[in-house]
């Protein structure tokens, strides 16, 4: 099955390792941490163990040097990536076990002795609604702050934090993601970063070494794993929607949860990839992870960068690929290209004259290896623009002219309107005066005075500083408020992104809160 690799809460078949299984692996170090313990004080009673000299690992020595030397050029550039999201009823509540719906493992089923391991993972629930803290990684691809990581990192976000391999801490907004690529661009207020270089992901071969770098866990932030291409050209493994392009690079470079959104890098340092999933029967590494190209990350970033949105070009067909069994029965010569299996009415494929059993064999004068090949090419192709498709037909070649459209599937899948788009303030509290009825209904003594809390959005930067409803906000950056008019325009005044100090009281004492705000164009508090 395939899992992703972002979220801390732990999910049976779709996120995380079962209990079990992570007490297996880690106790499984434990052991051999013993056991080389054990072996070098054996070696230790061995008389004169010369080391060995240069000429005996120059090898080994020269791909160590050049491996930490690519970790010092890509690490800088690799951000961890925080997200507080909504959790919906059905998945607040679904205990089913398919793979589908994704059964929820409890934090309390893992030993507490392990717990550290897997970060600040969980679910946090107050009268309104549950809220749910993930983890994942990303990769800064310029120096003014754009971020690539996956849609599914942010997706539902209500805020989004941002550490930098310094450890500086930046709010982030999200920009724009590619939901068909599982592919996002967040933005945090920063100059002169450090950016990793685009690499070209076309010329990969089956092999090559390859980094990956991450959050695994969220807690082991900044790791980096080595190996290799395992294979190219990877297909779509979701059942959610088979229109979504395959063409993933399959690698052996260890990958896990909170691995999510962070960069595969080449030889050079160059990105040829974005880690986004693994396939494992328990939710941990197995030595299948995967990765989305640069070659269409880079064309989704830009996009999103540029317009905020992607738009993606559509035919309107279903396919398969030709394999050695069914390619006799339609006459080939080999078993490449991808065989219509359906065409939707009114679509351009169905306008051009495309019929199923057509075999898709070039597109534009170059051959088609396979179906996830041309979902690809034609994903990325602008609508409008018109392409030529050769085919075979009852054996005979033809060539069809099609203009490509856009897809815009049963829901929006590249669009810029996540759930972080309808913030309605920066903190995400409804304030009001204190008045006389007020104070007696909720105690409050005559010497208070301030804003009185009236609601708080769940998730929002107000409800992860422990705001309440009842609360009163006396103070905002040590300066007095008087009424919720003045809490108002002392928050509005303070820069974008730039945290704020609130003296708040509570339950009959007063305490200082610390709230990030998140980072909105929207008014409101």
């Amino acid at each position: 099955m395939s899992v992703t690799t972002n979220s801390l809460v732990t999910k049976a078949k779709k996120f995380g390792a079962p209990a079990g299984a992570a007490a297996a692996v880690l106790l499984a170090g434990s052991f051999m941490i013993g056991h080389t313990a054990h072996a070098a004080s054996n070696g230790a009673s061995l008389a004169g163990g010369a080391p060995m000299d240069d000429n005996s690992v120059s090898s080994l020595v020269a791909l160590d040097n050049a491996v930490e030397a690519v970790a010092a050029r890509v690490t800088p550039a690799v951000v961890n990536v925080a997200v507080t999201s909504r959790v919906s009823a059905q998945d607040a509540d679904g205990d089913d076990d398919s793979q589908d719906s994704g059964g929820q493992i409890p934090q309390g089923a893992i030993p507490p002795e392990f717990r550290k391991f897997f970060g600040p993972m969980g679910r946090g629930q107050n009268s309104q609604g549950q809220i749910e803290h993930g983890i994942g990684s990303g990769i800064i691809i310029s120096p003014d702050g754009y971020i690539v990581t996956n849609n599914h990192v942010v997706d539902g976000a209500t805020q989004v934090r941002v550490t930098l391999n310094d450890r500086r801490v930046f709010n982030a907004k999200v920009v724009g993601v590619d939901k068909l690529n599982d592919l996002a661009v967040i933005k945090i207020n920063a100059n002169n970063l450090t950016t990793v270089a685009w690499g070209d992901s076309t010329k990969l071969h089956p092999g090559q070494t390859v980094l990956a770098f991450g959050s695994p866990f969220g807690y082991f932030q900044f790791s980096v794993t080595r190996g290799i291409v395992s294979a190219l050209d990877r297909p779509n493994p979701y059942t959610d929607d088979p229109r979504k392009p395959g063409d993933y690079i399959q690698t052996d470079a260890a990958i896990n949860p909170g691995n999510s959104g962070g960069p595969l890098v080449d030889a050079h340092g160059e990105l040829v990839g974005i880690n986004t999933f693994i396939i494992t029967n328990n939710g941990s590494f197995a030595g299948a992870g995967f990765a989305i190209p640069s070659h269409i990350v880079r064309a989704s970033a830009e996009a999103i960068i540029k317009d905020g949105t992607v738009h993606h070009g559509y035919l309107g067909i279903s396919m398969n690929d030709v394999t050695p069994d069914n390619s006799s029965f339609f006459n080939l010569p080999d078993a490449t290209g991808a065989i219509v299996s359906s065409v939707t009415p009114d679509s351009p494929a169905s306008r051009a004259g495309l019929k199923s059993g057509d075999v898709l064999r070039e597109l534009n004068g170059s051959k088609i290896r396979n179906g996830s090949q041309l979902q690809v090419a034609v994903s990325q192709t602008a609508p409008g623009n018109e392409i030529k498709l050769g085919i075979l037909r009852d054996g005979k070649p033809e060539t069809l002219t099609l203009k490509v459209g856009e897809f815009k599937g049963d829901k929006q899948v590249a669009d810029n309107e996540g759930d972080a788009s309808h913030q309605r303030g920066k903190l995400g509290l409804g304030v009001g005066d204190l008045t006389s009825d007020a104070r007696q209904q909720l105690n409050i003594p005559s010497q208070v005075k301030g804003a009185a809390v009236e609601s708080v959005r769940p998730a929002s930067p107000a409800d992860d500083a422990g705001l309440q409803p009842g609360d009163v906000i006396q103070e905002v950056d040590r300066k007095p408020v008087q009424n919720a008019q003045e809490f108002a325009d002392d928050v509005h005044a303070v820069p974008d992104g730039k945290d704020i100090l609130l003296l708040v009281w509570s339950h009959g004492g007063a305490s200082y809160r610390v709230v990030h705000p998140a980072q909105s164009n929207q008014s409101g508090e």
